[in-house]
């Protein structure tokens, strides 16, 4: 490429003023300031003048003339083979981006992705152990087989790999797990770590290689006591000299969930109307319930009220630690105690809609007490009141059947006012 006489030499390049200075052969320097140099190659394309900078004339990264020479020559042959340098450039950027994306992508494991998932979702599950559920299924079967692969590698034989030896023997353990894994896999979707099926996609892809959950695995209820006989274990129950004991007299009174009983606070409580509402936070539908409270349940109230500090939570039923409610453990302990470990708190649930289907009791009462979601939409459109006044005779109904004892049995008041102990 031929250069002119007049051409820049290395001391014009430390010392020239500002302005613009040509070398020869498309290569010029730019200068704006004693320490703003720069190196520019300009050519035509398309019959347009371009420009293109080749890096700095001063500085600690300085390019030099000899070198700002070898990259315009160089530049100077591809326009001259029909190319445009500066669409070079960019394709070049965008291949080496596209590599680094690829790296991340094969750096980035299924372990990886599904704490970042759990991390992601976390604040929206209700409690600790929803997510103690996630994590310890997924470290117990998932990470030995999954855990290092690439997420972006994951495929139906490997996910297969985690389900067929646990599909059988813990249907319900295994049912969760790949609901779980589909989940994980679509955020590495969603965030452009993987491409194509989801491989633990169950409709129309996993149905076809295992057999369906129902097929394999009865359904498990939580174990109920015969409607029967709950007289007879209140009865018992109120022998129980503890706080657990009165925590689980007002749960079963109130037909409620052990999480929404357990954690209940004083602020909650209408004692003058005899009504309990439990934040939205604390309901499995994400819905405010509105409790009425029985003559029983208000008594177990007065009870426990001595207890009350609000300086250290408000707790209705506090706990041995401070500022914490009762454990979800203290009830399992208590039944325990009473050798009634065949039963379930969450199954007295069932024994309270058993009682209520088998005296007459209205259905949509009963579903309402319980704060069930209406599966029908059409009758959820228009039925949007919650039936309190029919909910407090339905809890009235449901105490006083509480307080008859088996025949036979000797009869202990279920309105204790004895001292209370933890």
């Amino acid at each position: 490429m031929p250069r002119k006489a007049e051409g820049l030499t290395a001391a014009k390049v430390r010392t020239a003023k500002p302005g613009r200075y040509g070398d020869g052969g498309g290569l010029y320097l730019l200068v704006r300031g004693p320490e703003a140099r720069f190196w520019l190659f300009r050519y035509t394309r398309e019959g347009k003048m371009r420009e293109m900078g080749l890096g700095p004339a001063s500085g600690s990264t300085a390019v030099s003339l000899a070198d700002a020479r070898v990259k315009a020559r160089r530049l100077h042959d591809t326009v001259r083979e029909g190319r445009d340098p500066l669409v070079d450039r960019d394709a070049l950027k965008a291949a080496e981006a596209a590599a680094a994306r690829q790296a991340v992508v094969r750096a980035t494991t299924f372990r990886d992705v599904a704490i970042a998932y759990i991390a992601a979702h976390e604040a929206s599950w209700r409690n600790a152990k929803h997510r103690q559920q996630w994590t310890n299924t997924l470290e117990a079967y998932a990470f030995p087989i999954l855990g290092d692969l690439p997420v972006a590698e994951v495929d139906t034989g490997a996910v297969m790999r985690v389900l067929e030896p646990i599909w059988r023997e813990k249907t319900e353990t295994a049912s969760r797990l790949r609901g779980r894994i589909e989940s994980v896999l679509d955020y590495a979707k969603a965030r452009g770590w993987r491409q194509g099926e989801n491989a633990a996609r169950w409709r129309g892809h996993i149905e076809n290689m295992l057999p369906a959950r129902g097929k394999i695995a009865l359904v498990e209820h939580h174990a109920a006591l015969p409607w029967r006989e709950i007289g007879a274990f209140m009865s018992e129950l109120a022998r129980q000299d503890s706080l657990s004991a009165l925590a689980l007299q007002f749960t079963i009174l109130t037909a409620s969930r052990t999480t929404e009983a357990i954690e209940a606070r004083w602020p909650e409580i209408d004692m003058a109307v005899g009504l309990w509402t439990v934040p939205a936070a604390r309901m499995k539908a994400a819905r405010e319930h509105r409790v009425p409270l029985s003559d029983a349940a208000l008594t177990v109230l007065m009870t426990v009220a001595p207890l009350r500090d609000d300086e250290r939570g408000g707790w209705i039923f506090p706990g041995t630690r401070p500022g914490r409610p009762l454990f979800n453990a203290a009830f399992r302990k208590l039944l325990r105690r009473m050798e009634r470990g065949d039963l379930t708190v969450h199954g007295f649930r069932s024994t309270f809609r058993d009682w209520a289907a088998e005296t007459g009791q209205p259905s949509d009462v009963a579903e309402a007490a319980l704060a069930h979601t209406l599966g029908d939409k059409v009758q959820a459109a228009y039925q949007r009141g919650d039936l309190l006044e029919r909910r407090r005779k339905l809890m009235e109904a449901w105490s006083t059947f509480c307080g008859r004892p088996a025949v036979g049995a000797e009869i202990v008041p279920l309105r204790r006012a004895s001292a209370v102990t933890v």
